[in-house]
């Protein structure tokens, strides 16, 4: 554990921080702050054209913008939104709160950057299906179009570390250890269970995870977000002194209260940063390979729906969870993960506060892993996409390891004694060269992603100058179709 904080500690010390920092912030700033200034328009074309035909638009080979966007805030609001956010309390204090919501708003413009570019690169593979994602962006933007040969090894590069990522165990630990301190369950059998329902899960196929996560994530989103709302009005006389601790104690660190042992600055920031990533995913280079996969009518109105993910991630679930547990006092116990929230709604709800927390993890829980094995399902296509029978190979050799890993990680940190601290400490170790390689790609692609805007502003919100020749996607340019036509002939032959 010692070893593993270290490492941790190095690799999110300011310099890494002010790297995505500054990302956040050019972006924000290179879009005109789109994100801020048209978010009526974001929101009109998100939550609000949730019962439009565009909606739920799909074509042969692809996925509804609602199914995509389902399965992606299915990725993110997860147990970290539950057991992230609790932890990143319990070690930085109050004041991670606020660098949390410092990430989250300038995160909603990356996460825009990546989706847009995500789908604008996308392929389609020889059996018509769709595929998006930072290896794509990374190869056709950086490799081919830019003509940079080091785009292809760092797509690569990039897709190895992000499949890494799988080694965290997903969100088994944390599902455990709720379900261990509600019920009284056996960690490691309940890791057993979870990992034959996930099993289940992904065995039935993308378009059946769709589905499922279409029908899940708004009903377990709305029902936490009921029950968190309850818990800040039954303590509304604290949320004043508990806004004054977030931004009091994001500068100058916390003092020790009851079980609390109090922190300092920089664990503040560390803790509060690093959890929203890891909460709403933006700078990941996750959601992409999703949202790729849907019908839309332009690369920046699906990357709407990437900037809305953030919002109601972070800024919405993220911030119940902070505030439900700050105004009950849960802090004081000294607790750590998860189990800070179980005692928040414990003291308002009782015995069935602790019951609805057990239920929404395991459905935040299934729709986090599942909507990641897309993902991670996507990357294996896209390395192996010249070599079919190996593709599917290894894709189903993953379908069956990845799900087991659960067990080991879960097995390992109970059996040495450890508790969430090391679970979470694994997360931060694994994220940090994805999110670095992602946000260098979208730096050097900076202004692919400024043409498109430019272009979906003129189209859809100004309704002015419009360039009748502008390609909305990459192969709208019929020379760029007809060399990644022979590609997937030659494939068909295989």
């Amino acid at each position: 554990m010692e070893i593993l904080t270290k490492i941790s500690e190095f690799l999110w010390n300011y310099p890494f921080i002010i790297f995505i920092m500054l990302a956040g912030v050019y972006f924000t700033i290179k879009s005109k702050f789109f994100s801020i200034t048209h978010f009526g328009h974001i929101m009109k074309h998100t939550l609000g054209s949730l019962t439009s035909k565009e909606a739920h638009d799909k074509k042969a080979g692809q996925i509804s913008p609602f199914e995509a966007v389902s399965i992606a805030i299915g990725g993110c609001v997860g147990t970290g939104n539950l057991g992230g956010v609790a932890t990143a309390i319990a070690v930085g204090g109050p004041g991670a709160v606020f660098w949390m919501w410092l990430w989250a708003l300038v995160g909603m413009t990356v996460k825009m950057v990546e989706v847009t570019l995500g789908c604008y690169y996308r392929s389609q593979n020889e059996k018509g299906e769709f595929y998006g994602g930072s290896t794509h962006v990374i190869e056709k933007g950086i490799g081919r179009e830019m003509g940079k040969k080091f785009g292809y090894p760092l797509a690569t590069i990039f897709g190895v570390f992000f499949l890494m990522q799988c080694l965290q165990g997903s969100q088994a630990y944390t599902v455990s250890e709720v379900l261990n301190t509600v019920f009284g369950w056996n960690m490691i059998a309940t890791t057993v269970l979870y990992t034959l329902i996930i099993y289940y899960v992904i065995w039935r196929g993308v378009p059946k995870i769709a589905s499922f996560a279409s029908r899940a994530v708004p009903f377990m989103t709305m029902t936490f977000l009921i029950g968190g709302l309850v818990i800040i009005a039954l303590n509304i006389k604290s949320i004043p002194s508990v806004f004054y601790s977030i931004f009091h104690d994001a500068f100058t660190g916390s003092a020790a209260i009851g079980g609390f042992t109090g922190s300092v600055v920089a664990q503040a920031i560390r803790q509060g940063i690093s959890r929203s990533i890891n909460s709403n995913e933006a700078g990941q280079g996750a959601s992409p390979f999703i949202h790729g996969s849907a019908t839309t009518v332009h690369p920046v109105r699906q990357g709407l729906w990437g900037a809305f993910e953030v919002f109601i991630d972070t800024l919405v679930v993220c911030s119940i969870t902070a505030l439900a547990i700050l105004s009950t006092g849960s802090i004081e116990s000294g607790s750590v993960g998860a189990t800070l929230t179980i005692f928040a709604y414990n003291s308002v709800f009782g015995r069935f506060g602790e019951v609805f927390i057990g239920i929404m993890i395991i459905l935040f829980g299934v729709t986090t892993t599942s909507g990641w094995y897309t993902y991670y399902n996507a990357v294996i296509q896209y390395m192996f996409r010249y070599k079919p029978k190996l593709r599917d190979a290894f894709a189903l050799i993953f379908k069956i390891v990845f799900p087991a890993i659960n067990i080991f990680v879960v097995t390992t940190i109970v059996l040495q004694g450890h508790g969430p601290e090391m679970f979470w400490t694994i997360v931060d170790i694994v994220i940090v060269l994805p999110v670095f390689f992602n946000l260098l790609a979208l730096f050097i692609l900076r202004d692919k992603f400024t043409d498109l805007l430019k272009d979906y502003k003129s189209r859809y919100i100004t309704g002015k100058d419009v360039d009748p020749n502008f390609k909305v996607f990459y192969e709208d340019d019929p020379e760029i179709f007809k060399e990644e036509e022979k590609i997937r002939e030659k494939l068909r032959k295989l």
